[in-house]
């Protein structure tokens, strides 16, 4: 049986902030869900689960270690992902898009290559039927991009007030080629951490058009399938061997939650310089209006890499040959000193510590 422990006996009911993907959120998932489900595989807590090379406990070949004989030295990366985002289409994409490149982004940030989506539609009644059209239209036009087959669905109608729209639950499946060994818990000290481009475009151009804030550019979501440019990126390596050690798809809780979540995994320290940290002007200017840090704002196209020092700078420049990481930099680097923490040295030379948001900086974003 469950017993409730502390933190989580202040909170007798869920609020929006177990959502958010900062420290209410991480106490949920520590001290309810994952003591109850407890198993290796569950325990690496990345963006998607790497399964392959794993024997049942009473030393038979399981199913899928059968099938990775098949297919040679292959591994399974498998993920799953809800979307509740409001509005259901916002400057730069929908729903529907949103769904697709967040779940394949998450099989390639185990360095995976997507294969297959199941997708579950919960539609509120009253939808129009023309608004469902065009958001099942972006997820198929997603999947052709992305080059991914949705081969499972299902539907499910809500009453009325009773679901906002519409909710989508997806699922991936992946495969992750030889050589591919990337893990939150595998930084080392001297690791230079890297950025894929601006930070904070998805949740700013979410809360522009919540907020009613007008600028001289419209601000646009950044929501892009990202396994290619980690193709690109695991080239770099030499005799097939990736040259990454981390990767994290900036979403809930933006920067700073991901830099945070990877200290804590190697149990090590992470620095970064903020000025060294993309931010476009708009997105810098709305986060000032709303009284919010960037580095705390999601993304839903851009991913933060840990690589070893000797080769940031070829990582870098094959990013930067790339549509989606034109923008890329370098922002810091791993270290042995204050272990979990995460150190901004700032522009007039100082520094901060960037914890995790304690509760929802921004609601239904994703």
């Amino acid at each position: 049986m469950w017993t409730c422990p502390l933190p989580l006996r202040n909170y007798p009911t869920i609020v929006m902030g177990h959502g958010s993907g900062g420290k209410m959120m991480a106490d949920l998932i520590q001290h309810l869900f994952a003591p109850l489900f407890a198993n290796d595989l569950l325990g690496q807590m990345g963006d998607s689960t790497v399964i392959g090379g794993w024997r049942m406990a009473d030393g038979r070949s399981s199913a899928i270690s059968n099938q990775q004989s098949a297919i040679g030295d292959l591994r399974l990366a498998f993920t799953t992902d809800s979307f509740v985002v409001s509005p259901l289409v916002f400057p730069g994409g929908d729903i529907g898009e949103l769904a697709v490149n967040g779940t394949v982004n998450d099989l390639a940030m185990s360095g995976a290559r997507p294969l297959f989506l199941s997708a579950g539609f919960i539609l509120e009644e009253g939808l129009p039927m023309e608004a469902l059209g065009q958001i099942a239209t972006s997820v198929a036009n997603a999947c052709r991009e992305a080059g991914v087959q949705l081969v499972a669905g299902d539907t499910k109608v809500v009453n009325k007030g009773h679901g906002d729209g519409l909710y989508i639950n997806t699922s991936g499946l992946g495969l992750i080629p030889p050589g591919v060994e990337i893990a939150p818990n595998r930084a080392q000290p001297g690791d230079a951490v890297i950025v894929s481009g601006t930070m904070g475009d998805h949740g700013m151009a979410i809360m522009s058009v919540r907020e009613g804030l007008e600028f001289e550019t419209v601000i646009e979501s950044d929501t892009a399938p990202l396994s290619c440019l980690v193709e690109a990126m695991v080239a770099v390596g030499e005799h097939g061997d990736s040259p990454l050690h981390c990767l994290r798809d900036a979403t809930r809780g933006g920067l700073a939650a991901v830099l945070n979540e990877l200290a804590t995994a190697s149990k090590l320290g992470i620095e970064f310089s903020e000025r060294d940290v993309p931010v476009r002007p708009e997105v810098h200017a709305a986060c000032e209006m709303l009284g919010l840090d960037p580095f705390y704002v999601a993304n839903e196209g851009k991913l933060v890499a840990i690589v070893p020092e000797a080769q940031a700078e070829a990582v870098l420049a094959a990013m930067r040959s790339h549509r989606f990481g034109k923008d890329a930099a370098r922002i810091g680097n791993v270290v042995a000193d204050h272990s979990g923490l995460v150190i901004a040295r700032t522009g007039i030379g100082g520094s901060r510590v960037v914890d995790l948001p304690a509760g929802e900086l921004l609601p239904r974003i994703c």
